[in-house]
C-alpha cells in the first residue's frame, strides 16, 4: 500500500498553502460524500408511492400495525418454578402464539411453534414458554453461565415496557441450559450515533453500563428453570414485582423473541421488521390484566470479605491481610422510584477487563461492570458520538487503580411522567493516585410521543481543595420522524478552575433506518477546554463531520444479507496554536459485509486514513516517537468469523497497509472450543508489527479464557493475559457460587508478573467474599 507524508509543522505561524489545500480537499471529500448520500436517500420512494412487495419483502410502514393483545391472569396457586409446565395454573391462562419471523424471512410464520402463557399472584409474574421443536436433537444449549451471549444458542427473550413509553424496558431471557440473562433497555437500545472513530458506537454503548443503549450488565433478582423432552424445550420464569419498576398504568408493552440457532432464525410474538430489534418497543404488543401491587419494599445486601495481597511494584515487603464488611440497601419509595444506598462499596467479584492494544493518541473505553452503578444506568446516560458526559468508571477508579468508595446513595426511576436520577458518592483519597472526592449527578428526561424525548443533566465533582471541582451542564433530545428517521442532539458546558472559554460541546446526528437502507450524517464541536472529568471524552478541541450510508441486500440463497457501505469522517482542529481547520484524523471506509445463512460472516474493505500530528507522538509501549506532521495512505481491512454457536469457532481480522510514517500489519484472532454446556475455552491473539521511518516495534497481546460451569449458578473461570505493550503477564481465577442478583460466594485470585523492563512479580492477591440479599420490608 502507498502512503504520503507531509512533515510541515501545523502551527498557526506555519499555516500556508498546504494546510489550506488539505482543508479544502477534505471539505470537498466530505461534500461529495454528503451529496452522494443525499442523492441515494432521496431516491428512496416516499411511503405512499412504494410498491407492495410479496411476503417478507416489505418496507416499513409509517406506523406499526395495531398492537397484539396479551392477557395475564391471576393464579389461585402459583406454579412451581421447575421448568416442567404441568402446574394447574397454566391450564386456564390464555396462549400467546403464532410467532412471526424477523430472520431469515421477515413477515413469514416461524418454522416451529412457540406458546407463551402468563399468570401472576401478589408477589410475582410467572411466564411459561413452550418452545416446540421437531428436531430436538438439533437444539443448541450454549454455555451454562449467567449472562452468556445468548445469540450463540437457542434462546427466549422477554421484554417488559413497564412504563409503556416505547423507549425503556426490562429484558429477561434464558437458553435450554437454564441460565439467567437480563438487562435494561434505554432509548430503544440506541447509542449516540453509528460510528465513533470508525467503530460501531451503538455496540460500544450497549456494553458500557452507564452509557445507555442496552445495559446487559444489570442483574435483577428473579429465577428461571428449563427442561427438555422429545417435543422441544420449556422455560418457566418467576419475576418478582419488586424487581421491576412501573407506574400506575396497568397496560404494559410486551414482546417475546425466540431464536432457533441451527437455522439462525429469530421470530417474535409481536412482529418486528427486519431493520429493527426487540428493543424497538413501539412494535411490542400490549399486556393487560395485571393487578399491580405497591408495598414499600426493602432489601439489604451485606457482604463480608477477607483478603491477603502484596503490591510488589509499590515496594511492599510482606502480604497485607485485610477484613472488611459493608453492603447495599434498597427501598422502593413509589411504584417507579427506588432509593439505593451503599456503604464501604466493594467490587472484588467483578471480572477483570480484557486488555486491548492501543496504538492511538487517545484513551480506551472499558465497560462498567460494578453492580451498584448498573441499576437504572440508562436513566443517567447523556451524550454520545465520542463523549459520555457521565461515565461511572470515573468514580472509584483512577489511573487503573481502585479508590475506596466510602458510601453514597442513588434515587432513580419514573416520577410524574419524568425519568429521574440523582446520585451522590464519596471516595477516600489514595496517596499518589487521587485525593478524596464527592461526586453528584442529577438527571431528568421526559419521553414524548413518536420515539422522542428531551432531558437535562448536572454532573459535579468536588475535591478537598477550594478550587478543586469540575461541573458539567447538559441538555439533550431526540426527535422521531416517522419510523425511519431520527434526529438526536445534545449540548453541554463544563466548568473547571483555570479553564475559561472554549468550554462547550455540541453534537447532532440525523439517522435513517429502513429495511434496505441505513445511514446518518453527524456534526459535532468540542471546545478545547471542554472537560467532563466525570465522563469519558476521547479528544477535545475539534469539529467533527461524518457521513455513513449502507445498503442492505437480501439474496434468496447462499447469503443471508450483503451490506455494501461507505463512510467518511474528519476531525478538524480548533486548538489554540494549531492551524484552524488542521485535519487531526480522517478516514474514508469502503466495505461490504457478507453474512451467510449459518451465521458465518466476512467483511472485506479498504480504508484511506490520515493522521495529523501537531506535536511529536510517542507510541504507547514502544521507544518510537513520530514527529509532527501529516501522514496518510491506504490500508486493507478484513474481518471473518465462523458460526459462533459451533463446538469449534474462529473469529479473526486484519489491517495491513499505511500507518503514520510507515506501515503496519495488525492481525488478530480468537479460537473457541466448547464441550456441551459445561466447558468452553478460547485463545486470543492480537499481533501488531509496525515499521516506521523513526523505528520499528512489535506489540503482542495474547489471552486464554477458561470456563467450567457446574450449574447455571456455580462456575470456575480464569483469564490469563500476556501484553508486551503493558509489559505484564497476568492471571485472574474466579470461583462463583451465585445466589440471586449477582450475590453469593466468590473466591478470586490475581497475579501480575513483569516480562521485559519490569522484573519479577508486580502484585498478588487472594480474596474471599460472601454476600446475601435479605428482604426486610414487604416480604
Amino acid at each position: 500500500m502507498s502512503f504520503r507524508r507531509n512533515h510541515g509543522l501545523p502551527g498557526l505561524a506555519a499555516r500556508g498553502k498546504s494546510a489550506d489545500a488539505g482543508f479544502c480537499h477534505g471539505l470537498l471529500r466530505f461534500g461529495v460524500a454528503c451529496l452522494i448520500a443525499g442523492l441515494v436517500v432521496l431516491s428512496v420512494p416516499a411511503p405512499e408511492l412504494r410498491a407492495q412487495d410479496g411476503p417478507g419483502q416489505h418496507e416499513p410502514e409509517e406506523a406499526p400495525p395495531p398492537p397484539l393483545e396479551g392477557l395475564a391472569v391471576r393464579a389461585e396457586q402459583a406454579p412451581v418454578v421447575d421448568g416442567v409446565l404441568d402446574d394447574a395454573a397454566w391450564n386456564g391462562a390464555p396462549v400467546m402464539t403464532d410467532f412471526i419471523q424477523r430472520e431469515p424471512f421477515d413477515g413469514q410464520p416461524a418454522s416451529e411453534r412457540t406458546e407463551v402463557r402468563m399468570v401472576f399472584d401478589d408477589e410475582a409474574i410467572y411466564i411459561g414458554v413452550w418452545a416446540f421443536d421437531e428436531d430436538p436433537a438439533g437444539i443448541i444449549s450454549g454455555d451454562r453461565i449467567r449472562d452468556m451471549e445468548v445469540s450463540e444458542a437457542d434462546h427466549i427473550l422477554l421484554a417488559f415496557d413497564t412504563y409503556h413509553d416505547y423507549q425503556n424496558a426490562f429484558v429477561f431471557g434464558t437458553t435450554p441450559s437454564g441460565i439467567e440473562y437480563d438487562g435494561q433497555v434505554a432509548n430503544e437500545g440506541r447509542g449516540g450515533g453509528f460510528f465513533l472513530g470508525g467503530g460501531f458506537n451503538t455496540q460500544r454503548r450497549m456494553q458500557s453500563g452507564a452509557g445507555g443503549g442496552f445495559n446487559k450488565n444489570w442483574d435483577g433478582s428473579w429465577n428461571v428453570a428449563t427442561s427438555r423432552n422429545g417435543e422441544g424445550w420449556y422455560a418457566e420464569f418467576r419475576i418478582p414485582f419488586n424487581t421491576l419498576r412501573y407506574g400506575t398504568d396497568s397496560t404494559w408493552g410486551f414482546n417475546v423473541s425466540r431464536q432457533i440457532r441451527r437455522r439462525n432464525e429469530e421470530s417474535f410474538w409481536s412482529a418486528v421488521p427486519r431493520e429493527f430489534t426487540l428493543y424497538r418497543l413501539n412494535y411490542a404488543g400490549h399486556l393487560t390484566g395485571l393487578e399491580l401491587p405497591f408495598r414499600r419494599l426493602g432489601s439489604v445486601t451485606p457482604y463480608m470479605l477477607g483478603s491477603t495481597e502484596r503490591d510488589y511494584a509499590g515496594g511492599q515487603t510482606a502480604f497485607d491481610r485485610n477484613y472488611e464488611f459493608g453492603g447495599e440497601a434498597k427501598l422502593q419509595l413509589t411504584r417507579g422510584v427506588t432509593l439505593d444506598a451503599t456503604y464501604n462499596t466493594d467490587f472484588a467479584q467483578v471480572e477483570v477487563d480484557d486488555q486491548q492494544v492501543n496504538l492511538t493518541r487517545f484513551s480506551l473505553l472499558f465497560p462498567e461492570k460494578r453492580p451498584f452503578f448498573l441499576e437504572n444506568a440508562g436513566f443517567f446516560a447523556v451524550g454520545g458520538g465520542g463523549a459520555d458526559l457521565f461515565f461511572s468508571r470515573r468514580i472509584g477508579i483512577a489511573n487503573g487503580r481502585q479508590v475506596p468508595i466510602t458510601g453514597g446513595a442513588r434515587v432513580s426511576g419514573r416520577a410524574a411522567g419524568f425519568n429521574v436520577g440523582m446520585l451522590h458518592i464519596g471516595t477516600d483519597g489514595v496517596e499518589g493516585v487521587q485525593g478524596a472526592n464527592a461526586y453528584s449527578v442529577a438527571r431528568v428526561a421526559r419521553e414524548l410521543p413518536n420515539r422522542s424525548r428531551v432531558g437535562a443533566a448536572f454532573i459535579n465533582r468536588d475535591g478537598s481543595g477550594f478550587d478543586d471541582y469540575n461541573r458539567t451542564y447538559a441538555v439533550d433530545g431526540q426527535l422521531g420522524l416517522g419510523e425511519a428517521w431520527t434526529l438526536t442532539a445534545w449540548g453541554a458546558r463544563t466548568e473547571t478552575p483555570g479553564l475559561t472559554d472554549a468550554d462547550r460541546a455540541f453534537d447532532a446526528t440525523f439517522g435513517l433506518t429502513t429495511r434496505k437502507w441505513r445511514g446518518n450524517v453527524q456534526y459535532q464541536h468540542f471546545g478545547e477546554n471542554f472537560n467532563p472529568e466525570v465522563g469519558f471524552l476521547r479528544r477535545a478541541g475539534h469539529r467533527y463531520y461524518q457521513v455513513f450510508l449502507m445498503h442492505n441486500i437480501h439474496p434468496a440463497e447462499t447469503f443471508r444479507e450483503i451490506r455494501p457501505h461507505v463512510s467518511y469522517y474528519t476531525f478538524r482542529s480548533d486548538k489554540t496554536g494549531v492551524a484552524q481547520g488542521f485535519e487531526e484524523s480522517a478516514r474514508l471506509h469502503i466495505d461490504t459485509h457478507w453474512e451467510f445463512n449459518d451465521g458465518m460472516e466476512a467483511h472485506t474493505g479498504v480504508n484511506w486514513v490520515r493522521e495529523g500530528l501537531y506535536e511529536p507522538f510517542p507510541l504507547p509501549g514502544s521507544d518510537v516517537t513520530v514527529p509532527a506532521g501529516t501522514y496518510d495512505g491506504w490500508e486493507s481491512q478484513v474481518r471473518f468469523w465462523t458460526d459462533e454457536s459451533a463446538k469449534v469457532s474462529f473469529n479473526s481480522g486484519a489491517n495491513i497497509g499505511s500507518f503514520l510514517s510507515g506501515s503496519r500489519r495488525s492481525l488478530n484472532g480468537t479460537l473457541t472450543v466448547r464441550s456441551g454446556s459445561s466447558f468452553s475455552t478460547s485463545l486470543r491473539l492480537d499481533y501488531n508489527n509496525v515499521t516506521l521511518e523513526h523505528g520499528d516495534f512489535v506489540a503482542t497481546l495474547a489471552g486464554v479464557n477458561f470456563g467450567y460451569f457446574f450449574s447455571p449458578r456455580v462456575y470456575l473461570q480464569s483469564l490469563v493475559q500476556y501484553s508486551t505493550q503493558l509489559d505484564t503477564f497476568s492471571a485472574n481465577v474466579r470461583f462463583g457460587w451465585l445466589n440471586t442478583a449477582g450475590t453469593g460466594l466468590f473466591i478470586v485470585y490475581n497475579d501480575i508478573q513483569g516480562i521485559q523492563d519490569l522484573h519479577g512479580p508486580q502484585g498478588r492477591s487472594l480474596i474471599v467474599k460472601f454476600s446475601r440479599q435479605f428482604n426486610v420490608l414487604g416480604g
